[in-house]
């Protein structure tokens, strides 16, 4: 019986249709490893803070940062899919050793300050979920442990680990999209804060809030580890086609990774937005006395402002919203503070590995890196409360952000370089538009260090201070020479000592597997 040829193109369309999504498939992964740095502690504490400071005015600022952050991880993603090399080792063959070497140090910090906060998420989260049976101190001891249950389920393969990182984004969204429902925001604001570039009645402090979410959001050791993990595929980096196949596939899937994402933060925001905008101590206070709660006296009897954070997050949706929320949200935190433990495994091993051409086992790895984020936190638990345990994540914060343009520059230096990415180098609008991108995050977290410098108030930090600055910003300006040497400007190469080597492709994968 003849067949209708009406049905072939359509037959054929849903056969094509398939196979872009089996191939989108099998480059589905690095996006959603590299999206956890989006949902991390620091994250969430800065969403929480804007939507109790702000309201629902600051959420375009969270927009245009994680659209930002997209197109930073898009040129991480090509320079790994092109060259075969992940960022660390582009720097170690293309900067002299002193530079390469600051440069290894700077993002060292940056890993280990990550850690830190996932240190302090999740010892908040047991002392919520125990109900303050667990101490601080315990809880901080405890994250010594999960690491290595991490690296136990490593020993089964990348793709299993993808899948389990998965499981923790979805328990993330169904607690935080639990809140979301059940404090039930007002749609309307959530979509005229989010697409409305305006902020009504903003101060100072408002300002800092929004400088402090591009801070949060853009993580320099994550421009380091995208780069790496998209190795993980195999490609046949000498046929242009599948190279540009390639880079297609990661961008739609660092796309949806980093709207998932955003699609979280948001929850986060809009719920502290709806619920403790405007509010004062003394009326949280007040419903915590009337909820039970044991924790009523975190908030002093006066009318100033709530100030929250990850911890009193917590106890202030317990005691409007019941238990329940308290709870859940703790879990969040939770899975929010273990999924970071190993994206901040493999940062740092792949950044070792780059800068200093050293190989060590995880297990090393994680022990030096979990060890030196241990020990501060653990001193605060123990001497501290935990007011001065949740105050670390604004300095981490701030931390992070002086170390963003020690990925920033690199990334566009090293994408718009020709002799390096051939035909998928950067064209003349990326390399403009790139330049003042990256411009513009580096002044606005300069900014937010600055403000948090004064607000501390010590005559001895601002000489200190100072004294930092100045080699921080000589050594900036030494990276920018770099960058505007390769962007073009070959004017400003006035001995003709920066010179690139020629691309060498190479097919190896970073040991994700071993």
């Amino acid at each position: 019986q003849a067949q209708d040829p009406s049905r072939f193109p359509q037959a054929q369309k849903e056969e094509e249709t398939l196979k872009n999504f089996r191939k989108l498939w099998a480059f589905t992964g690095p996006g959603f490893l590299m999206s956890i740095a989006y949902l991390d502690p620091g994250n969430i504490e800065s969403d929480l803070q804007s939507g109790a400071i702000a309201g629902f005015k600051l959420l375009w600022v969270l927009l245009v940062a994680t659209i930002i952050g997209l197109l930073l991880q898009r040129l991480a993603a090509r320079l790994g899919v092109v060259t075969g090399m992940h960022l660390a080792e582009v720097c170690n063959r293309h900067y002299p050793t002193v530079p390469r070497i600051i440069l290894w140090l700077m993002v060292e910090l940056a890993i280990i300050g990550s850690d830190m906060q996932e240190v302090i998420g999740c010892a908040i989260a047991f002392n919520l979920l125990s109900v303050g049976r667990i101490p601080l101190w315990a809880g901080v001891l405890i994250t010594i442990f999960d690491t290595f249950v991490f690296l136990f389920l490593d020993k089964y393969g990348l793709r299993k680990l993808e899948a389990f990182f998965g499981f923790l984004i979805t328990i993330m969204a169904l607690s935080f999209g639990y809140e979301y429902v059940r404090v039930a925001p007002d749609q309307v604001e959530v979509l005229k804060g989010m697409f409305v570039p305006y902020c009504s009645g903003c101060g100072a402090a408002q300002l800092e809030q929004a400088v402090g979410i591009v801070g949060a959001v853009i993580m320099p050791h994550n421009i380091y580890l995208h780069s790496a993990l998209v190795k993980s595929r195999d490609i046949n980096r000498g046929n242009k086609k599948e190279v540009k196949e390639a880079n297609k596939y990661y961008f739609i899937e660092s796309s949806i990774a980093l709207f998932i994402s955003f699609l979280i933060n948001v929850f986060v925001v809009a719920v502290f937005a709806e619920a403790f905008y405007g509010k004062t101590n003394m009326e949280v206070g007040q419903k915590c006395n009337e909820s039970g709660s044991p924790h009523s006296d975190l908030f002093p009897a006066n009318n100033q402002t709530l100030e929250v954070d990850i911890y009193k997050g917590g106890v202030v949706l317990g005691c409007f919203f019941g238990p329940a929320a308290l709870y859940i949200w703790a879990v969040g935190i939770l899975a929010a503070g273990q999924s970071s433990t190993m994206t901040g495994t493999y940062s740092g091993q792949f950044v070792m590995e780059g800068f200093l051409n050293l190989r060590w086992s995880r297990f090393a790895r994680v022990l030096l890196t979990r060890s030196i984020a241990i020990l501060p936190t653990l001193l605060v638990a123990v001497f501290e409360d935990v007011q001065h345990l949740t105050g670390m994540n604004d300095f981490l914060n701030v931390l992070q952000s002086m170390q963003l343009p020690f990925a920033l520059i690199p990334i566009l230096t090293f994408t718009s370089l020709t002799s390096l990415m051939n035909d998928f180098a950067n064209g003349l609008m990326w390399k403009i538009s790139g330049g003042l991108l990256i411009l513009g995050v580096c002044a606005i977290n300069i900014y937010f260090v600055v403000v948090y410098v004064f607000a501390l108030n010590n005559t001895i930090l601002y000489v200190f201070s100072a004294i930092l600055s100045f080699a921080y910003l000589s050594f900036i300006l030494y990276l920018m020479w770099h960058c505007l040497i390769a962007l073009g400007v070959s004017c400003l190469d006035f001995r003709g000592s920066v010179r690139y080597p020629p691309a060498v492709l190479v097919d190896e994968q970073p040991e994700l597997d071993s």
